[in-house]
């Protein structure tokens, strides 16, 4: 197989496909804005619910237990989701999972207990996961045409980067605008909210407005046309989990997942620690030691906020780069590993050099970062539909992505935070870099190996 590909012009979009890649581009970055919030949130808001010092083993255990007991939950019921999918169609399922993360995102606003916020976090994660593989099932079977659905599915995915942007800007804007804002209360819980203006509580409360036009329009696009047909033809099988493990499909399974757990990890173990580490940098101490202690907080939170839009935007460049090559390249090994090969250069440098020494420079080193991590994340939305039958997509996509990426994928932040315990505060922020750093390389170099046997789809057209 040659390596570059040579392929016609794709068809013009008609107005319907143009209004299904809006909807379709705005629940990319809105299930991204919901997963993003976290770690923009989980310092303040353990400093508030549980008073733990950071770096201590209680906050690291509840900062390990945020990430990966909702990332756990959206797993197991994320491949559920996938099922219901093949068995129901994708526009339904969509419809009802964002309707539940929109209402947990704003009902986890008004959290009184660390477990409270905890409860609600899986039910967003759960929404986010099943809505993620249901939309790319929708979208790859709306456009048959190869070219066209390879450009549809990597450009309304870099969407997603956009989500992260306007997390970071939401929240940026709370921090300095929410002792404006109307008081949390409510519910009889007045009493028990000890900060009703903290900007943590409106920036969760803030997922609820994105999803308001997803639930008021995607009810009236159109089913999956191919899901429609087999079905009405009586010829759509039951999708079964067993059946990804029937020999032309288990080697499948098997790697994709591997691989999607190891991206997710570099996302989750590494780049997502990003805040707890940089409030241990020589120019934020500066920062925070020459202004009035009750200051800190807002000034440490405001450099994080800066330090996640950069890194969004090296999302967003990976997303975009990984979208221009997609169509040009045919190896889909080749493809992922001009992400990977870099990746076990930069982060290793970024984690265990930058990130304890220079503000400065670790800008321009997470920006590198995050472009090779979060492209390898759009790769696997065009890849996984070209590789499982119409009665097993969403199930086999939903495998990969929620086992793969959710189960195990994001299970590398809880190790990441329980290696870093330390009964020193001061010392935390390094420890956690170089633990992310170590983290960061082992995913990157289990994932590179495992390409090796990644299988290259047999044709471009979708598998019937």
């Amino acid at each position: 197989m040659t390596e570059v590909k040579t392929r016609t012009a794709p068809l013009r979009l008609t107005r319907l496909q143009w209004v299904i890649c809006a909807i379709a581009a705005i629940g990319f970055s809105f299930d991204i804005y919901e997963i993003l919030m976290l770690p923009l949130i989980v310092r303040p808001a353990l400093l508030e619910l549980i008073g733990a010092v950071p770096g201590s083993p209680e906050f690291q255990m509840w900062v390990g237990r945020l990430f990966y007991i909702p990332a756990f939950a959206g797993g197991i019921f994320g491949l559920l989701g996938g099922y219901l999918t093949d068995l129901f169609g994708r526009r339904r399922v969509l419809t009802y999972s964002i309707v539940l993360y929109a209402l947990a995102a704003f009902a986890s606003g008004f959290s009184t207990s660390i477990e409270m916020l905890l409860v609600l976090r899986c039910l967003v994660f759960i929404g986010v996961c099943v809505e993620f593989v249901a939309a790319v099932a929708w979208l790859a079977e709306l456009f048959p045409q190869p070219a066209q659905r390879e450009r549809v599915l990597s450009y309304t995915q870099a969407f997603s980067s956009l989500g992260g942007l306007l997390v970071a800007t939401a929240n940026g804007l709370f921090v300095a605008y929410a002792a404006s804002l109307p008081a949390i209360g409510g519910f009889g819980l007045e009493e028990s909210i000890s900060d009703p203006h903290a900007a943590w509580r409106y920036t969760l409360m803030s997922g609820i407005i994105p999803a308001i036009p997803l639930i008021l329009v995607r009810p009236f696009l159109p089913e999956s046309p191919v899901w429609l047909k087999k079905r009405a033809a009586g010829t759509l099988k039951r999708p079964s989990i067993a059946a990804l493990f029937a020999p032309d499909l288990r080697r499948t399974t098997i790697v994709t997942t591997l691989m999607f757990a190891m991206s997710y990890g570099a996302a989750f173990g590494a780049i997502q620690q990003l805040p707890q580490i940089i409030p241990g940098l020589p120019e934020v101490q500066a920062m925070i030691q020459s202004a009035p202690p009750s200051e800190a907080g807002r000034i440490t939170q405001g450099v994080v906020v800066g330090v996640t839009k950069t890194q969004e935007i090296g999302g967003l460049m990976g997303r975009l780069l990984l979208a221009l090559l997609i169509v040009r390249i045919a190896s889909r090994r080749l493809l992922i590993r001009l992400f990977q090969i870099p990746g076990l250069i930069v982060m290793p440098i970024v984690f265990a050099g930058l990130a304890t020494t220079s503000l400065t420079w670790l800008y321009p080193g997470i920006f590198l970062a995050a472009l090779l991590t979060i492209g390898q994340l759009s790769f696997w939305g065009n890849y996984l539909p070209r590789v499982y039958p119409v009665h097993l997509r969403g199930t086999g996509e939903s495998f990969a992505a929620n086992i793969g990426g959710r189960l195990i994928g994001t299970c590398f932040a809880w190790i990441t935070a329980t290696l870093s315990i330390t009964s020193d505060p001061a010392a935390a922020p390094g420890k956690i870099a170089l633990v992310a750093a170590a983290v960061g390389f082992s995913v990157y170099l289990v994932g590179f190996i495992a390409s090796f046997w990644l299988p290259e789809p047999k044709r471009e057209e979708l598998p019937e």
